[in-house]
């Protein structure tokens, strides 16, 4: 494939609101994580909660779009200067050349979880509850494509906890496809009851905070958070930090509705998907950040599939001891800070993990490592065997 400049990028989580606070969290191992006390949520586990979401107040004109995930992805656009280098964009291309596609797994669902609570004695809804702007999935596509008032197409992906890495892929396939010049792709997904009571129910919340690839690993912890990319042609020259997108690659493995195959094919299929269209051989790579949840069953699956592929000696770690696991927001969120990587010299170390699992044969990362990294590689792996791997690179 034709390398993809992401020309600008932030994010929203529980490590810090854009690019500077997020790599200061990752220099100074800081987590995000807390024990949850999110709305009437009574559960012993842990949450990566986004302070300020709340107080967000949506743009006057968006107002039958206002929920906590749209806040969150407004929080998110206004970071780090992105909105203003969409609105360029839009000047120099063309508002319909644009194009918008977002992953989430839960859109404003909790925004249906709080009219519930209010239906009167019928049953029914309240009247200012409006269903089909906030709980679709569509909902944060549609939000962004009016914030920016782009005409070009949007999409929303929603193949859970890869949603924001697939869209790096749908985008690439319109941009080659010569349908659009530029796009805005990301996730976002926030905290809500269904996600909370529903991933307890299968047993995969852990009571501490998470421990990915650790030998007493026990379970997720859940997050929220929004990441967006403008994703651009290839220029003739770019700048000594620029990073690129060099390679995707999915798969669907289909080995069961909430558990990978258990010798990571689906995972290992993505990963060589992605070095080809990269054209790129695996010791190329110079860091992984794996999907890494930290539940028993995922990371062993992952563990298996890396080491297949890449060996022992390949760098990896999960970040999602910092950040929570942001199910639809999390392949853009690590693919944020996979650019970050690249920029910075930094392979962050996974925090929370003191003994590593000897059954997995990877060389994990307990502790950050500052060296150049040329390529980075990601990935996203979820329910159902929706699989996406993305290569990075730098320019120069």
């Amino acid at each position: 494939m034709k390398p993809l400049l992401l020309s600008h990028f932030t994010a929203a989580s529980c490590i810090g609101l854009g690019l500077s606070p997020t790599l200061e969290a990752l220099r100074q191992r800081k987590s995000g994580l807390k024990h949850c006390d999110f709305d009437t949520v009574d559960l012993d586990t842990y949450i990566g909660e986004v302070d300020g979401v709340d107080e967000v107040a949506v743009r006057p004109d968006l107002q039958a779009y206002d929920c906590r995930n749209n806040r969150l992805l407004q929080l998110a656009l206004e970071q780090d200067g992105f909105a203003e280098a969409v609105e360029a964009a839009a000047a120099k291309h063309g508002a319909d050349r644009i194009g918008v596609f977002l992953g989430t797994s839960t859109a404003g669902i909790l925004q249906t979880e709080l009219a519930y609570r209010q239906r009167d004695a019928s049953g029914a809804l309240p009247s200012s509850f409006i269903y089909g702007t906030t709980h679709n999935t569509f909902s944060a596509a549609d939000f962004a494509h009016r914030y920016f008032r782009l005409t070009g197409p949007a999409a929303a992906i929603s193949s859970a906890c890869s949603s924001s890495a697939k869209v790096f892929a749908s985008a690439r396939r319109m941009i080659e496809a010569g349908l659009i010049d530029a796009a805005v792709v990301g996730g976002v997904d926030t905290l809500c009851l269904t996600t909370l009571y529903g991933f307890n129910s299968l047993g995969l919340t852990s009571p501490w905070p998470c421990r990915p690839f650790d030998a007493e690993r026990s379970g997720i912890s859940i997050g929220e958070a929004a990441a967006v990319v403008l994703l651009e042609r290839m220029p003739d020259s770019a700048d000594a930090d620029a990073v690129l997108l060099l390679g995707i690659g999915e798969s669907s493995d289909a080995y069961h509705m909430s558990s990978p195959h258990p010798e990571g094919l689906g995972a290992q299929i993505a990963m060589q998907n992605a070095l080809a269209t990269a054209q790129l051989a695996p010791e190329q790579i110079d860091y992984i950040n794996l999907h890494g949840t930290a539940t028993v069953s995922n990371d062993a699956s992952e563990g298996k599939a890396v080491a297949a592929l890449f060996g022992s000696s390949t760098p990896c770690s999960s970040t999602k001891g910092a950040t929570g696991h942001t199910l639809g927001a999390a392949g853009g969120l690590e693919a944020i800070i996979c650019a970050l990587a690249l920029r910075h010299g930094l392979m962050p170390g996974g925090l929370n993990t003191t003994h590593l699992d000897p059954e997995l044969h990877v060389n994990y990362l307990l502790d950050n490592r500052t060296q150049r990294i040329e390529r980075a590689l990601s990935n996203s792996f979820g329910f159902g065997g929706t699989n996406c791997s993305l290569i990075f690179g730098r320019a120069s």
